[in-house]
């Protein structure tokens, strides 16, 4: 891809394959120039297909991450918002997904579900912050999900490293607000209607509880609402503060902060 004019804004979205992948080509719809990072190189073909600037790293990696963020500037121009959706808890074989009962798990549960997740909000907030600051201007928006409101059985690893992102978006955002830098959280309390979610229908995983039950339409959050949340959250008027966005779906009830 070839240098963008810089009079357009960029948003940078880490993680990219389905619903980084919507939010990514919904900046883009709106008119601004997007580029996405991620390791996997199918990811990075589908958003070069897309006509966004695709750079390849690790985002867990504080120096890869300020590598890349610095690499879209100079290719770009500009940087002005970005975008967390990179996921990192990932199951072993066999396990819960979000890491099991508390009284069954061991620190590795611990460090795959809820220090993984924490460590890379941190690392994405840190880096961000300080590749915004520079400007003076810029939006850093985290995605999360439920979990980090409405803690569950069998989840609670997994609750607990949202509910860390979402901490630490809150103290930034009082941080920075004065540095022009905005950052805020859309957490979406539901499963996300995605191709990876079809993918699960078709092929349900095995796990040490049986398969689960996925659920019916009206309890998915779709893509590109998602996205719109967080293209209001990068680019709401700066006298209002935004902190939170929660996106809830039609069959769950409202759960008061």
């Amino acid at each position: 891809m070839t240098s963008e004019p810089a009079d357009r804004p960029v948003v940078v979205v880490l993680g990219a394959r389905n619903l980084g992948g919507a939010v990514l080509r919904h900046f883009v719809e709106q008119g601004w120039q997007g580029a996405a990072i991620a390791r996997s190189e199918d990811t990075l073909e589908q958003v070069r297909a897309s006509r966004a600037l695709g750079v390849a790293a690790d985002v867990t990696d504080p120096l890869q991450l300020r590598t890349a963020l610095e690499h879209v500037r100079q290719v770009l121009g500009r940087l002005d918002a970005l975008v967390n959706a990179a996921g990192v808890g990932i199951p072993k074989p066999g396990e819960q997904y979000g890491g099991g009962q508390i009284a069954d798990a061991d620190l590795d549960s611990w460090e795959r579900w809820a220090d993984a997740i924490g460590r890379q909000a941190f690392v994405f907030l840190s880096e961000g912050a300080r590749a915004l600051r520079a400007s003076g201007r810029g939006a850093l928006v985290q995605i999360g999900n439920g979990l980090a409101l409405r803690p569950k059985m069998g989840e609670g690893l997994w609750a607990a490293g949202q509910q860390a992102a979402r901490s630490l978006v809150h103290a930034a955002a009082e941080e920075l607000r004065h540095d022009g830098v905005r950052v805020a959280t859309v957490l979406v309390d539901a499963l996300v209607d995605s191709p990876k979610l079809e993918a699960l229908r078709a092929n349900p995983p095995k796990i040490a509880a049986g398969a689960p039950r996925l659920p019916d339409h009206d309890a998915l959050a779709d893509m590109g609402a998602i996205a719109e949340a967080v293209h209001f959250a990068a680019t709401r008027d700066p006298r209002g503060l935004v902190v939170e966005i929660v996106v809830t779906a039609a069959s769950r009830p409202w759960v008061p902060r």
